[in-house]
């Protein structure tokens, strides 16, 4: 962690959430989510230079990462992507933030999209790395490619309980391994991997990420109290706020297709940019590129 960083904590419905805060306190609000296996320091390059801007940013660590605990033992440890967008409209209804811009990217950036789509008036514009992340958990059970389900082995690894005892036993070998094959073209991962590996140690890492995993391929129920947000996601809510889709080309997990295959699911101002020789992590990889974007939302 950054040293000159003090870690702050609001209480929600569900979570003590940790979370890192720079410039003003009445700054205009971005807060900047991040992904699995990852943790803040995803933004180490962008949100100080967000501050001195005069933005206030929020970097919160997810359910399951870092510091952020749940308020009770009768809560679920669920990693449905409804249980991450409540997580984010609960955050800012804790810090009484009525808008916010939103950036993320992977587990984060599905909470981004989540609240852009189902409650744009709490979003003023969005950065979302590789677009539409709302997951289309109907169509989840279809075959893929065999290319793409190569590059999921670790998904079907942990429906099973061999992958629950893996990752419980191995998770920060298995995390750096994902940050390799996720970002094969990046050569600053193995660098600063150790400053992000400690936020796996959470308590509830294991089990929010295995369920994260089975929910999305229904081989796990959901939460019931987060169920009407799930019915929600399943009509595929088109997303209307301004939004830059950043897209990682060298991406381990999804390289970006040339064609934009999300353009009808983005209603509102929209750009897509694929980022040559950017892998999955884009805000760490591509730090300038994805500054340049929220500044361009945010400027406009």
């Amino acid at each position: 962690m950054n040293s000159s960083l003090s870690v702050q904590y609001i209480q929600t419905p569900r979570l003590h959430i940790a979370y890192e805060h720079h410039g003003p306190a009445d700054g205009a609000p971005v807060i900047l989510l991040h992904g699995f296996p990852y943790d803040p320091r995803g933004y180490d390059e962008i949100a100080p230079e967000l501050a001195a801007r005069g933005y206030r940013v929020i970097v919160p660590y997810l359910r399951g990462y870092g510091p952020t605990r749940f308020v009770s033992p009768d809560i679920p440890r669920s990693g449905q992507q409804a249980a991450l967008a409540q997580d984010l409209l609960d955050l800012m209804d804790a810090l009484e933030i009525p808008q916010a811009a939103l950036a993320g990217f992977d587990w984060g950036g599905r909470a981004a999209c989540i609240v852009a789509a189902l409650w744009p008036e709490r979003v003023r514009c969005l950065m979302s790395a590789d677009g539409y992340n709302i997951q289309d958990i109907a169509r989840s059970t279809q075959p893929r490619p065999p290319e793409t389900e190569h590059r999921l082995w670790y998904q079907y690894y942990f429906h099973t309980q061999r992958g629950v005892d893996g990752l419980t036993a191995n998770r920060r070998e298995l995390c750096e391994l994902l940050w390799q094959l996720w970002s094969p073209t990046w050569d600053r991962g193995r660098e600063l991997y150790d400053l992000s590996a400690p936020s796996f140690d959470n308590p509830d890492f294991v089990e929010v990420v295995i369920h994260s995993y089975r929910h999305r391929f229904m081989y796990a129920p959901g939460d019931p109290s987060l169920e009407h947000i799930e019915q929600a996601l399943a009509q595929q809510p088109p997303i209307r706020v301004p939004t830059i889709a950043l897209c990682g080309g060298n991406d381990g997990v999804g390289p970006a297709s040339e064609e934009d295959e999300d353009i009808g699911l983005f209603t509102g101002p929209y750009q897509r940019r694929i980022l040559p020789g950017v892998g999955h992590n884009v805000p760490q990889e591509a730090p300038q590129a994805t500054l340049q974007a929220l500044l361009e939302l945010l400027e406009a």
